[in-house]
């Protein structure tokens, strides 16, 4: 049972205040902003000729959020910005060393979730060539306002 104030649907049927809200969170989960294909190079990788040179990766963003008041203001002010996202994962990676791509992945969450704006972020980072026969590996994660 869902805990809440108790309050009238236009449908006349009696549903909870946290039961409301929920359903407004999962519509702004539903507002998404895409970064796709970034495509940079960096230091990637456990083995000594993978830590000689800078490697490809490609990085896709999902951003998810409340979106909705955008579209009437025209502001920036009421999206999350991509664009600053966006830089600050091209100079974290490009400054990095990681093993581990799934290292990276979690770094560019972090910088993702800093935004207050995103309530939900999904990270694939794809690294090229890094298996004979494989035309990439990836890992995908993501996180949530609420874990």
């Amino acid at each position: 049972m869902v805990s809440g104030l108790r309050k009238r649907s236009p449908y006349g049927k009696s549903v909870t205040v946290a039961a409301t809200q929920r359903s407004e969170m999962m519509k702004a989960m539903s507002d998404r902003i895409y970064i796709r294909d970034l495509a940079l190079r960096c230091i990637i990788g456990i083995y000594p000729d993978e830590r000689r040179e800078r490697q490809d990766v490609i990085i896709n963003v999902v951003l998810q959020g409340d979106l909705s008041k955008a579209p009437t203001t025209d502001a920036i002010e009421d999206t999350i910005n991509y664009k600053s996202i966006k830089k600050s994962i091209v100079r974290m990676v490009e400054a990095s060393d990681f093993n581990l791509i799934e290292t990276m992945a979690a770094r560019i969450l972090d910088i993702c979730m800093d935004d207050p704006k995103v309530q939900r972020a999904t990270v694939t980072v794809d690294k090229p060539g890094a298996l004979r026969f494989a035309r990439s590996v990836a890992v995908e994660m993501s996180r949530d306002r609420s874990s």
